[in-house]
């Protein structure tokens, strides 16, 4: 007696611990009974060890529950562990499911792992669903690009300005690695650039706008795109500046500019050259002013040495008087100055 005693207080500790830690238990497990229970009666079943697992994967359950419940009831079957691995693979597994049904309904082919391979991608995997049933259309130029026309000139001379609207349709087996959006609108605006400079004038780009969209739309502008075009609509299409006029105008005051430099560049060589040509002029002059100074030096050693007597002299002034006497009738200039002095 003495002995169960002394066991009734291990006895009611230990039923205590128990007690507590079935409670501890069974709070834990009640915030996963409710999901449970939704799963069971949607028909979407998911075991309770497996909402207990998400817990401790660091998971969402009510997320991966939640959207198996739709998938089951759009009459698509996705396993927890399938959501679960995309969860945890950083995907939108709400968007992804959403995106399957719009397809399911719409008749497109969209597997799961298409699906997630698209969102993992950072797609919009849904927006492309509903864009593949539903297109859209695209402007050309864009907004974001800061530009309302697209400016191009004919062979004329004459700019045009036009607009483009260009409805295209998502391609979900190119949606991954394909171009975006903002590829379809530079390719357009290049085809729409290049259709318009290589009419004949701008009368006839404006007589038959749709003749570009043809021959844009005609050069398979969408491959390796994630869409498929559809159509290309001219907007709205004006007429520009001359540039043709503006170009000639410009090219005519820059060669005139180059001739006046030109010109320029010939005087200044004519006036350096003549300049050149008077200090020669000098130079000679000088030369010349040097041997005449010599001559009164040889007449007189020519005196001293005998070689030259009082006649010899006489007779050489006489020739040097008749010579300034010609020289001043020739150019009417007084006697003794020479005809390049007076000029």
């Amino acid at each position: 007696m003495t002995h169960m005693l002394a066991l009734d207080p291990l006895a009611i500790v230990g039923i205590s611990v128990g007690g507590v830690i079935l409670l501890i238990i069974s709070i834990f497990l009640f915030q996963f009974i409710g999901l449970w229970v939704q799963a069971f009666v949607s028909g979407a079943h998911v075991r309770l060890i497996d909402l207990v697992m998400m817990r401790f994967r660091k998971v969402k359950p009510r997320v991966i529950v939640e959207n198996r419940i739709t998938a089951k009831k759009a009459g698509i079957d996705v396993s927890t562990s399938l959501l679960e691995s995309h969860y945890l693979a950083g995907g939108h597994v709400t968007s992804v499911i959403r995106a399957c049904i719009a397809a399911d309904k719409a008749k497109i082919e969209l597997p799961w792992e298409t699906a997630t391979a698209i969102d993992l991608a950072g797609r919009d995997i849904l927006d492309a669903v509903r864009t593949s049933v539903n297109p859209k259309v695209i402007d050309c130029p864009s907004v974001e690009s800061g530009r309302s026309t697209i400016d191009a000139v004919a062979s004329d001379g004459i700019k045009l300005r036009a607009r483009a609207r260009v409805t295209v349709r998502t391609n979900i087996a190119r949606l991954v690695g394909g171009a975006t959006e903002e590829t379809i609108v530079a390719r357009v605006g290049e085809g729409i650039v290049s259709t318009i400079g290589s009419a004949d004038n701008h009368l006839a780009v404006l007589e038959n706008p749709d003749n570009i969209s043809k021959t844009v739309l005609d050069k398979g502008l969408d491959a390796g795109t994630a869409f498929e075009i559809l159509s290309i609509d001219i907007a709205d299409i004006d007429v520009g500046e001359n540039i043709g006029a503006q170009l000639q105008a410009d090219q005519a005051e820059a060669d005139t500019k180059r001739y006046q430099a030109t010109a320029e560049q010939r005087r200044a060589l004519a006036v350096a050259q003549e300049a050149e040509h008077k200090a020669e002029v000098q130079k000679n002059r000088a030369l010349v002013v040097l041997a005449e100074a010599e001559v009164p030096k040889a007449m007189a050693e020519a005196f001293r040495k005998g070689n030259m007597g009082v006649m010899d002299f006489y007779r050489m002034k006489n020739i040097m008087a008749d010579t300034d006497m010609r020289d001043s009738i020739a150019g009417g200039g007084p006697p003794g100055e020479a005809p390049e002095s007076r000029s």
